[in-house]
């Protein structure tokens, strides 16, 4: 994997911040375009920019088959069945609160369970709140190890016959965590629920094998894996997604429309209502094919080397706290002794170095880690060791300038 060529294909990493070349390390919050993904979108609104679905002109035609042909390339990127069953969404937010509203809120009842983590990004909790709120159902959480990960022992306790509807993240955009989704939706599945996946910070990293994995959901965002922002997918199965009732309605979703009533088109056309994201489409896909020239085998093997050698290499300043398990996704939650992780970030901005601090949308796990805050760095398939050995020299700064600071 040729770090250096690959770093070269992204137009924005080529630039200075603050007198610094940028050290970008905040992929898990949105990864930086290649060119090829620039210049699809480009392409469209320069030579066939049309709606979809509805003109019988050549533009509309061309429009057309780049935004179904996205489709079909989401499928084989996760190995769906069929192409109907990838729901473009602007994002996995909007995926998740899809199957909350068509799925959760019209087929769950009074007494029933909806299981997540403490862990889960707010577009993972709340959308589920609501639901259990709106049908009497019970929202129970997964106990976690203190290293931040689930034991199947606990699955196994928590969930029930009672429970209709499981949904966790694949990878946890604060610890890192790589859950075991597999073993988790057999034991959903003999306990008669579903499993909905949020595989926002997985698409990007690692392969997706939605039938192997045998979940009945799957939400994932472009803007995470080298794609335009506002554009994303839902996975279902068809058969749950033939029974699901749309929650947005309008043109484009429906077949025919009468007075009082009316009918949605087939899938995946149901759950798309208006003019939709066509752009987001065409870039997702050309973003789909950047990423299976590189190797989603390589990259995982990439970034596993990557944060590795970050571990170890920021376990070497005293007075820095790492939180979550050994073994992790491409990314790395940390705190500093004495110092807010937003003064962290700002100094290691002044350096070019771009990290995220704050609650990571996450703010019942940074409770469950009693802290307010946490800085986190997250890699991708641009970022190299030499970068990690910025943001080692970047934090040992700052803990010199605040120790400075505290003693006057």
């Amino acid at each position: 994997m040729n770090i250096k060529e690959i770093k070269s294909q992204f137009p924005i990493l080529n630039q200075e911040i603050n007198g610094h070349p940028l050290v970008y390390l905040d992929s898990a919050a949105t990864s930086q375009k290649p060119i090829a993904v620039i210049e699809a979108i480009e392409d469209y609104y320069r030579r066939y920019n049309s709606n979809v679905h509805r003109g019988v002109h050549t533009l509309g035609t061309w429009a057309t088959d780049a935004y179904e042909g996205a489709r079909e390339k989401v499928k084989k990127f996760i190995n769906a069945k069929e192409a109907a069953e990838i729901i473009f969404t602007r994002g996995t937010t909007t995926a998740l609160n899809i199957v909350a509203q068509s799925y959760a809120r019209e087929f769950l009842k009074d007494g029933d369970e909806i299981v997540i983590t403490f862990m889960e990004h707010h577009s993972n909790l709340i959308p589920w709140q609501q639901a259990a709120k709106r049908t009497g159902a019970t929202l129970k959480y997964l106990p976690l190890q203190p290293d931040g990960t689930v034991k199947l022992e606990d699955v196994e306790a928590t969930i029930t016959p009672q429970t209709k509807l499981v949904s966790i993240a694949y990878v946890s955009n604060v610890m890192g965590t790589i859950h075991p989704i597999k073993q988790i939706a057999e034991i959903a599945h003999r306990n008669g629920a579903v499993i909905c996946v949020d595989a926002a910070q997985a698409a990007p990293h690692i392969k997706i094998d939605v039938r192997d994995l045998d979940c009945d959901f799957l939400a994932l965002s472009g803007h995470k894996m080298a794609a335009p922002t506002g554009i994303g997918a839902l996975y279902g199965k068809r058969d749950l997604l033939e029974k699901m009732t749309p929650y947005e309605f309008g043109g484009e979703m429906i077949d025919f429309v009468e007075l009082y009533d009316s009918t949605w088109k087939e899938l995946p056309w149901k759950f798309e209502g208006g003019t939709p994201i066509i752009a987001g489409a065409v870039g997702l896909g050309a973003a789909i094919d950047f990423l299976q020239q590189i190797g989603m085998d390589e990259i995982e093997r990439h970034e596993k080397q990557l944060v590795g050698y970050a571990m170890e290499q920021l376990r070497g300043i005293e007075g820095l706290t790492i939180f979550g398990p050994e073994e992790r996704s491409g990314l790395v939650t940390f705190n500093l002794d004495d110092v807010h992780p937003h003064d962290v970030a700002t100094v290691l901005d002044a350096e070019g170095i771009a990290v995220r601090a704050g609650h990571h949308c996450a703010q019942p796990l940074m409770r469950w880690l009693n802290v307010t805050a946490t800085a986190r760095a997250s890699f991708y398939i641009y970022n190299s060791e030499e970068d990690i050995d910025a943001l080692v020299k970047g934090l040992k700064k700052t803990k010199e300038y605040f120790g400075n600071v505290f003693l006057g």
